[in-house]
């Protein structure tokens, strides 16, 4: 049974605090929009996906928690308000601005109806945002159906390896993941010989959360620093039969440039030089094709005291004591600290980028078309064949 981040039941929200694991699971109450506001700045809910749905729910709880305004236009105003607020937490992720246009559009939608009050308009809020949740399970099922068929297809015979970078499992999404899904759609048909993930600094997001979903889920897996890449596809990349290396996304430009984590860029060059696939998983709502190129996506950039300290529980000699938690510092006191949360990978460095309804791959001039896979999600189509696109 994987792992549960989200936590939802109508007028209430739990969210796994991120920043207690592996060692301590621990759930918190998100009671409104500022709640979750806060808990996705602070990077205790993560991941583009979860991100997107907890912002979302957050607003839905606190409209189910207080009495508002009888009027639809007033409560039209405050949720347009809220929904705005929400997507300062982490601009960069294009998931959560995509919900709060789609949300925006369902609440103008029913003020807009004959005898509309605002229960109602509230009520359509809050039943959108329930399905949100639904809709990305199934979604992240899609993704890792299709990515283990193309790498299956595009591999020489069974128990192939794949290396990830940082976080996109159960933790990062409603539920089951992106490109870990995939890696979880491996493994359940027998086909994975072994996942290797990125300790992926300066967060450990691999280290604390891919490790513990690969544990939970009995997945054979090695953890590896990020400066080990290169060495492993060198060193152990055909005896482990390391086919490919599947990340997530924050967004992907129209041209599919892709924005994901900070390391990604480099692991999708050595993945060039050493003649391993290299995948993007995301389902279309990362899809930006408002944006042009990567050269157009705004990066966080995120304080330097998380490049030079690092926090966890004491370990004494002999056990981990997660009662005591101790920041400790690693670097030299001073030193200048550029932290930007993100990079950018080119989409030459790409070979397919796995949505919920197949795998896009680049077309005979050598360029992605994402067009389709986008106005097929505008009409709402699911999954029909293998392969998809």
């Amino acid at each position: 049974m994987v792992l549960e981040a989200i936590r939802y039941h109508d007028g209430n929200l739990q969210i796994l605090n991120q920043l207690k694991l592996p060692h301590q699971v621990e759930y918190d109450e998100v009671r409104s929009a500022e709640d979750g506001w806060h808990a996705i700045k602070d990077m205790r809910t993560r991941g583009a996906p979860a991100i997107a749905i907890v912002a979302a729910l957050s607003l839905a709880v606190e409209l189910q928690g207080n009495a508002l305004s009888n009027k639809s236009d007033e409560v039209l105003a405050f949720i347009l308000e809220k929904l705005d607020y929400l997507v300062t937490s982490r601009p960069t992720a294009v998931n959560l601005a995509d919900a709060a246009r789609k949300l925006k559009k369902v609440v103008e939608n029913s003020a807009k109806r004959d005898g509309a009050d605002g229960a109602a308009v509230s009520k359509a809020y809050c039943d959108a945002a329930a399905q949100m949740l639904i809709d990305d399970v199934a979604d992240n099922e899609g993704i890792g159906k299709y990515g283990a068929e193309w790498i299956t297809k595009h591999s020489e015979g069974q128990g192939v390896s794949v290396l990830t970078h940082c976080n996109t499992g159960s933790l990062a999404t409603a539920g089951y993941g992106t490109a870990l899904g995939v890696i979880r759609s491996l493994h359940t048909n027998g086909s994975l010989k072994r996942a290797f993930c990125t300790e992926t600094r300066p967060y450990n997001q691999g280290s604390r959360l891919t490790a513990f979903e690969l544990v939970h889920d009995m997945i054979p897996a090695t953890l590896i620093t990020d400066s080990m890449a290169s060495a492993l596809l060198r060193l152990k990349g055909p005896s482990e039969k390391i086919a490919a290396i599947v990340v997530g996304a924050d967004r992907v430009a129209a041209n599919g440039d892709t924005a994901n984590k900070i390391g990604t860029y480099q692991l999708a060059i050595t993945a060039k030089y050493h003649g391993v696939k290299f995948l993007v998983a995301a389902p279309r709502t990362t899809i930006d094709l408002d944006t042009k190129s990567g050269d157009d996506i705004v990066i966080e950039e995120r304080p330097g005291r998380e490049v030079t300290m690092i926090k966890g529980p004491r370990f004494d000699g002999v056990d981990v004591d997660v009662s005591t938690t101790e920041i400790v510092s690693i670097a030299a006191n001073g030193i200048d600290v550029w932290n930007p949360a993100f990079d950018v990978t080119p989409a030459s460095l790409i070979d397919g980028i796995i949505t919920e309804i197949g795998v896009v791959e680049k077309g005979g001039d050598g360029k992605f078309d994402l067009t389709l896979a986008m106005e097929a999600h505008n009409e709402g189509i699911k999954p029909t064949t293998v392969g998809g696109l």
